[in-house]
């Protein structure tokens, strides 16, 4: 199960990618797209979260910044 971290309510545009970077801001990048190559990074909010071990954040679909529990994090697979 997902929760809110910091509420931002982010307006997306066409074509670009969003993520969060090592910072913790949201960064954009324009999409590769068939022989087209992705573009250059640049900061689209500034935010500051300090990210913890085990947790996968991203932006959902209201343009917040949320965080779920990796269900496989840090362990080493099984030979």
């Amino acid at each position: 199960m997902a929760e809110m971290i910091q509420k931002v309510g982010l307006k997306r545009e066409k074509g670009f990618l969003y993520f969060i970077d090592k910072a913790g801001d949201i960064s954009c990048a324009v999409m590769a797209r068939g022989k087209k190559k992705g573009g250059k990074a640049k900061k689209a909010v500034k935010v500051g979260i300090t990210k913890e071990k085990g947790y996968l954040y991203f932006i959902d679909k209201k343009g917040n910044v949320s965080r779920a529990i990796m269900k496989n994090s840090g362990k080493k697979k099984k030979k």
